[in-house]
């Protein structure tokens, strides 16, 4: 019965969004912009979320054209496939694809057995690449035929991107390496190694791969493997990266809230575009090249000028109704930002797409009521205090706690971990 008061709400909320058109900035997502993409006249976009939807959206108006919900969880990858279908990729290991104004998905993909978190579409539109915590990429024929699996990642894939020759493919993963795989013949990839773990691949108009991760850096690959050259963009990880159509640009989004432009030729950051403060997890260029659409942590998709750094339109920067408000000045509410996209500190906000912190020390793994923990943490004898969650950051999600949904990320510093769980016992416990 909620679960229907729910779809009802978000369909009448669809509607007065596409009758009553906003600012150049889109609201409309219940959680976390995830994912981003723009279709090549411009005029649409299409964004995912954490809260298990995406939404078709009319640049032209700034307006929500329909919502699209299929997934059990997150919609992590989205994807424009010609005029009239968009393609979506979810936590929930499947894709589907939508044709404008259907309610269901045409088609669907599954076989991915962990979350997809990126999504690509060859040149000619025949094939989607999809990438996944499973370890793998796979390439899906729209006309047919059994998928095409890449092995060889020994981590999270993160990112894919196809050349736009259509020669090649390339992926990034948390194991540090880029993997360019020729797509004619049976070649083997050329793998490259980079310093840090890594989120996020693009590949810009003449073959240059460009790929970010860890350690806030952007490193820049020739298509036959060679380093050309890095930026230091920002002191914390880099999420997402998206090269300019005539590749003169390439943004790099943070989980400080704040975007990097490059000029690719110059290797050298221009200019910073800053936000409210909170993850920015997705970003894409329009056709004309200057023009840049996030998604954040904030719920809303932005458009920024990203030759000048300015908003267009009006946007809020965050106030006195932001949940670390009242925490200014401290440094483990500072650390607190890149998981402020999963997790509240209130029980009021409900969960996102992890479980709420409010009372967490003191509470077993996986036994909040009303969330859909993995089963794997549902076996472990782990209950969280200040030195379990410390330890969790230490050694990273993955390693602690197999089987998580959770992001992979470690907070190599003592003094940052000791501020994070200090923060989080003000905080978290009920009063």
């Amino acid at each position: 019965m909620i679960a229907g008061m729910f779809r009802l709400f978000l369909f009448i909320f669809a509607l007065t969004l596409v009758a009553v058109p906003a600012e150049a900035q889109l609201r409309g997502h219940g959680g976390p912009v995830r994912s981003v993409a723009v279709s090549a006249d411009g005029e649409s976009a299409i964004s995912g979320s954490f809260d298990t939807s995406a939404i078709r959206w009319s640049l032209k108006r700034n307006a929500a054209e329909q919502v699209l919900r299929f997934h059990e969880s997150a919609v992590n990858a989205v994807a424009i496939l010609g005029n009239e279908r968009q393609v979506t990729g979810g936590e929930d290991g499947k894709i589907a694809i939508w044709k404008n104004g259907s309610p269901v998905p045409e088609q669907t993909f599954e076989g991915h057995t962990a979350p997809i978190v990126a999504l690509a579409v060859s040149p000619d539109g025949n094939t989607i690449a999809s990438a996944s915590w499973d370890r793998t990429i796979r390439l899906w024929p729209l006309n047919g035929g059994e998928p095409r699996t890449l092995n060889g990642h020994d981590q999270n894939v993160n990112g894919v991107a196809f050349s736009r020759d259509g020669q090649f493919l390339v992926s990034a993963a948390y194991d540090a390496t880029v993997r360019i795989w020729p797509l004619k013949g049976s070649g083997a990839p050329v793998i490259v190694t980079v310093p840090t773990p890594l989120n996020t691949v693009a590949v810009a108009p003449d073959g240059e791969i460009v790929a970010a991760g860890a350690n806030g850096r952007v490193y820049f690959i020739g298509p036959a493997g060679e380093k050309r050259g890095e930026v230091d963009v920002a002191e914390m990880p880099i999420i997402s990266v998206a090269a300019s159509p005539d590749g003169a640009l390439v943004a790099a989004a943070g989980i400080r809230g704040s975007v990097g432009v490059i000029d690719r030729k110059e290797r050298k950051l221009v200019r910073t575009l800053v936000g409210p403060g909170l993850p920015v997890w997705s970003a894409a260029f329009f056709p004309d090249s200057k023009t840049l659409l996030t998604g954040g942590t904030d719920r809303m998709v932005r458009r920024w000028n990203a030759l000048s750094g300015e908003h267009v339109g009006m946007v809020a920067m965050g106030g006195t109704d932001s949940p670390l408000a009242a925490f200014a000045g401290d440094r483990g509410a500072e650390v607190y930002k890149a998981c402020i996209a999963c997790h509240t500190l209130s029980p009021d906000e409900g969960n996102r797409a992890g479980p709420t912190l409010h009372g967490i020390f003191g509470r077993r793994i996986a036994s909040l009521p009303g969330y859909n923990f993995s089963p794997a943490l549902k076996q472990m004898d782990i209950v969280w205090t200040k030195e379990t969650v410390a330890e969790l950051f230490e050694v990273g999600p993955m390693k602690y706690t197999p089987g998580t949904k959770m992001p992979e990320q470690r907070i190599t510093s003592p003094e940052d971990r000791k501020a994070l769980v200090d923060f989080l016992e003000k905080a978290t416990t009920p009063k």
